[in-house]
């Protein structure tokens, strides 16, 4: 009889020690999960900016005329309001055999957001040539 006791209760400890390993093995599979949804919505929140800066480039290159030379919009994507600087100025550059080719303009596009109480910025520059 006292046998049985001791067999019941290491039989006792047995499952109170595979349950909290079960427990514990959840709450990492959780806070796993948890970290990829985060990293897919930042993944996304980026995906976005980067396709509003593709798009008013594409916009600035398409327009025929000389770009703003000052610019500002405030776009809510979703995720937030993220605002886009634009700004461009002429630039005198010269090709190979020293030549000044007139008529191209730097244009500096940058986006600016909050992420969680921290600033974020991100910043594409190019060149627009418009014969003149």
């Amino acid at each position: 009889m006292r046998r049985d006791r001791k067999i019941c209760g290491f039989a006792l400890y047995e499952v109170l020690l595979g349950l909290t390993i079960f427990v514990v093995g959840v709450l990492a599979l959780g806070r796993s999960v948890q970290n990829c949804l985060n990293a897919s919505e930042l993944s996304e929140e980026e995906n976005r900016v980067g396709l509003l800066m593709s798009n008013r480039m594409a916009e600035v290159q398409a327009t025929p005329q000389t770009p703003d030379a000052s610019k500002e919009d405030k776009i809510d994507t979703g995720y937030g309001i993220v605002r886009l600087i634009q700004k461009a100025q002429p630039k005198e550059l010269e090709n190979n055999d020293n030549t000044v080719v007139d008529g191209i303009t730097q244009v500096t596009l940058t986006a600016q957001w909050t992420r969680g109480g921290v600033n974020q910025r991100r910043q594409l520059v190019f060149y627009v040539y418009r014969a003149g």
